[in-house]
C-alpha cells in the first residue's frame, strides 16, 4: 500500500496508539478525581497540553482541548461572535476555507452578521489589499487559514494578522501543524485551531489556542472542565495520544524535508512523463500537498484506478467528499470545469519515499494514458 491521502488523515504513530491504549486500560481514571488514578490521568492531560503548546510556541495555559479541528474552528468563530456581538458584526474570511469555517460563517450570516469572503489568486493566496480594505470599526474577527488543505498554499498569517486593528485574528492551522513553523506570539495570533489526526495522533482530538486576555463564549457548558471552555470529562486517551504525536512531530524541519523529497520527486516525474497537465499547487507551497489536474480525465475515476493498484489519493477535501459539486477551493482559484474534474490531490507524510513515488508515477502514467485513449472513442 502506498498512502498519499495524509491531508485527510494520517496513520497514527505506534507510540501514540500505545499511549492512548495505556490510558484506556491501565490509567483510566477521571482527571477530576482526587485519588491516584485520577491524578495520573490529570498529569497526562497536563503533559499533552505542554507538548501541544510547544508546537506553536505558546503558553500551555492557552491550550483548550476539543473533539477535533472542526470543533476548534466552531468555538473560535461562534464563540467570538457571541462574545463580541455588541462591538460589531463584521467577520472576514476567505473563499477557500475549510467547511468547518465556512459553515459557521454562513450560519452567522443568517443571524444578521456581515461576512466578507476574500478572493484568492490562481494559486490560492489571499488578496492582502482586499483584506486591509475590508477591515472597519465593525470588524470583530478575521479568519484566514494557514495552509490550504487542497492546494497546499501557505498564507502569510503574520502579515494578515498585522491588519486586524481591533478585531481578533483566527487561523485554521490544521494542515500546517507540525509541517510549518508557527509562533503565535510573533504572528500576533489570537486564536488557532489544531487537529490530532493530521499529525499521526488519534481521531476525535483537537485543540484551540486562545491568547491570554482573549475571551470567547464556550459552546459546551456543564462541569467547567478545560477552564470552563469545554465542559465534559476529558478524553484522556485521545488527549494523551495527541500529546504524544505532538511531541514526535516537533522535529518540523526533518519531517518537512522528507515530505518535500517525495513531493518534488513525484512532481518532476509527472511533469516529465505526462502531458496536458496543470499544476495547481504553488511552487513554494507546503511540502505535504501536491494538486495536479490531468486534463481529459476524471479525477474520481483515476482515484479508483489507482486504488486498484494499492495507491490511495484523493480528489479534494475528505470532509466534503460526500457532497456533490465541484471543489469550492479550485473554483475560487479560477480553474475551469475540465481542470477541476481532472484534479487529484497527493498528500504526503514523513513516511513516503522517492522509491514509492517511482511506483506511483509508473501506475499513474499508464492509467492516464489509458483513460485518454478510451475517451477518444466515446
Amino acid at each position: 500500500m502506498i498512502y498519499l491521502d495524509n491531508s485527510s488523515t494520517t496513520k497514527p504513530y505506534r507510540e501514540a496508539v500505545e499511549t492512548a491504549v495505556k490510558y484506556m486500560t491501565d490509567i483510566f481514571g477521571n482527571p477530576s478525581s482526587l485519588h491516584g488514578i485520577g491524578l495520573d490521568a490529570e498529569k497526562a492531560v497536563r503533559e499533552a497540553r505542554g507538548y501541544t503548546a510547544d508546537l506553536i510556541s505558546a503558553d500551555p495555559s492557552c491550550i483548550t482541548f476539543t473533539g477535533g479541528g472542526t470543533e476548534a474552528d466552531n468555538m473560535a468563530i461562534l464563540g467570538t461572535a457571541r462574545r463580541m456581538k455588541r462591538q460589531g458584526k463584521r467577520i472576514i474570511t476567505t473563499k477557500t476555507e475549510h467547511p468547518a469555517v465556512l459553515e459557521p460563517c454562513a450560519y452567522l450570516e443568517k443571524l444578521g452578521y456581515d461576512v466578507i469572503y476574500l478572493d484568492v489568486d490562481s494559486e490560492g493566496y489571499i488578496d492582502m489589499d482586499q483584506l486591509k480594505d475590508s477591515v472597519n470599526d465593525e470588524t470583530i474577527l478575521i479568519s484566514v487559514m494557514h495552509v490550504n488543505n487542497e492546494l497546499g498554499t501557505v498564507n502569510d498569517i503574520r502579515k494578515a494578522a498585522s491588519l486586524k486593528k481591533n478585531a481578533l485574528f483566527h487561523t485554521d492551522a490544521v494542515q500546517s501543524l507540525g509541517k510549518e513553523h508557527i509562533d503565535v506570539s510573533d504572528a500576533d495570533i489570537d486564536l488557532l485551531s489544531m487537529s490530532g489526526h493530521k499529525i499521526h495522533g488519534p481521531k476525535g482530538t483537537g485543540a484551540l489556542y486562545i491568547r491570554k486576555g482573549v475571551s470567547v463564549e464556550p459552546l459546551i457548558m456543564g462541569g467547567g472542565q478545560e477552564r470552563g471552555m469545554r465542559s465534559g470529562t476529558e478524553n484522556v486517551p485521545g488527549i494523551a495520544g495527541f500529546g504524544c504525536a505532538a511531541r514526535m512531530a516537533a522535529d518540523i524541519d526533518r519531517r518537512s524535508a522528507l515530505m518535500a523529497l517525495a513531493r518534488n520527486h513525484l512532481l518532476e516525474g509527472i511533469k516529465g512523463t505526462i502531458p496536458d497537465i496543470r499544476i495547481n499547487s504553488p511552487e513554494n507551497g507546503c511540502p505535504s500537498v501536491l494538486n495536479v489536474s490531468f486534463l481529459g480525465t476524471r479525477g474520481e475515476v483515476i482515484l479508483h484506478m489507482l486504488e486498484d493498484e494499492g495507491i490511495y489519493v484523493s480528489t479534494g477535501s475528505a470532509c466534503s467528499s460526500n457532497k456533490k459539486g465541484q471543489s469550492h477551493v479550485l473554483k475560487a482559484a479560477g480553474l475551469t470545469q475540465e481542470e477541476i474534474e481532472g484534479a487529484i490531490r497527493f498528500s504526503f507524510s514523513e513516511f513516503n519515499t522517492a522509491d514509492e513515488m517511482d511506483i506511483v508515477l509508473e501506475k499513474l502514467e499508464s492509467i492516464v494514458r489509458r483513460f485518454r485513449k478510451l475517451g477518444k472513442f466515446r
